[in-house]
């Protein structure tokens, strides 16, 4: 259930019965013919489907992250680390005060993999019994990553593998074909000026798209996977 769709004595009274909470986390920032929202919405969209069955909220999903190496493509936002990181904090301290205690970061950005130390750190210094905190990047977790791999090995930003129905803007004439993959060690080092002479439209290569059917397939694995770590995916319980 999406946290949007109901009132706080709605939530009061799913917390006597379940402890169990959701956010997603995504970013906003260039995915070359696609949405400058592709991370948030794949993010939150995810996760509300994974959650649904279940019963558990979903928090409205993080919009920003941390992606210092595409502000030079216009529309793409990016937090200092710092920032980010007592973004996280203060929002698990929240949760954990108001009575969750299995909380669950569904993410959508590479960029925000360091808040997993800031994650570890807050736990070990947690003095509610029974608190937990799972992150989860959806997209290349094993069985979601093993799906797309059916159909190609190069799995790239801003390229097939986030092609979605639900990525595409009005108005964007997505090419056909693909190009060259830039690779992953040349894009870790990049700075902003660089990354957009490597990336002139902001796909890191490879297929720009592929069929809707085989788009379902990766989805339908995402959604399945994250549906059973929330079910199943802590060890407290």
């Amino acid at each position: 259930m999406r946290i949007q769709d109901r009132n706080w004595m709605q939530i009061e009274e799913y917390l006597t019965h379940d402890d169990r909470i959701v956010l997603p986390v995504g970013s906003t920032e260039q995915h070359g013919h696609l949405s400058l929202a592709t991370d948030a919405l794949l993010a939150g969209k995810v996760a509300v489907e994974a959650a649904e069955p279940l019963g558990i909220p979903v928090l409205p999903t993080l919009p920003f992250g941390m992606a210092p190496y595409f502000t030079e493509y216009p529309g793409s936002m990016s937090l200092r680390i710092t920032t980010y990181i007592e973004v996280i904090r203060d929002l698990l301290d929240v949760m954990v005060g108001q009575g969750f205690r299995r909380i669950a970061l569904i993410n959508g950005h590479g960029g925000n993999a360091p808040v997993t130390g800031l994650i570890r750190e807050w736990l070990s210094t947690q003095r509610t019994p029974g608190v937990e905190v799972l992150f989860h990047s959806w997209y290349n977790a094993p069985r979601t990553a093993a799906a797309a791999g059916v159909f190609s090995d190069v799995q790239l930003h801003g390229a097939w593998v986030e092609n979605f129905p639900w990525t595409r803007v009005e108005g964007a004439e997505i090419p056909g074909g693909s190009i060259p993959p830039l690779p992953r060690t040349l894009t870790a080092v990049l700075s902003s000026s660089e990354m957009r002479k490597a990336s002139p439209d902001g796909s890191h290569g490879g297929d720009y798209g592929r069929s809707d059917e085989d788009m379902q397939t990766v989805w339908d694995a995402g959604v399945l996977e994250v549906r059973e770590l929330l079910e199943n995916g802590w060890s407290k319980r």
